[in-house]
């Protein structure tokens, strides 16, 4: 029996995998993001980008997500 994902690693959604994909590239120059540009890049609302960060904070893909601030929205700082 072989498995596809590490048991840490829970499978993620076409919209998680977006965003995802979207960080990887971005966390290169950038640490802060706010969910609304991600959307914007995205054409993802801000709550979808906000409900869909847990599954990438949560997981192990390389990234350090934290939520980090409030203010006019959620900020998020990312490191690789």
């Amino acid at each position: 029996m072989s498995a596809t994902a590490a048991p840490t690693a829970p499978e993620l959604s076409e919209k998680q995998q977006r965003i995802l994909a979207y960080l990887r590239e971005a966390a290169r120059t950038e640490t802060y993001f706010k969910s609304r540009e991600i959307g914007a890049e995205l054409g993802l609302s801000a709550k979808e980008v906000g409900t869909n960060m847990t599954a990438i904070r949560d997981g192990e893909f390389g990234l350090d997500v934290e939520k980090w601030g409030y203010s006019s929205g959620t900020t998020w700082m990312v490191t690789a």
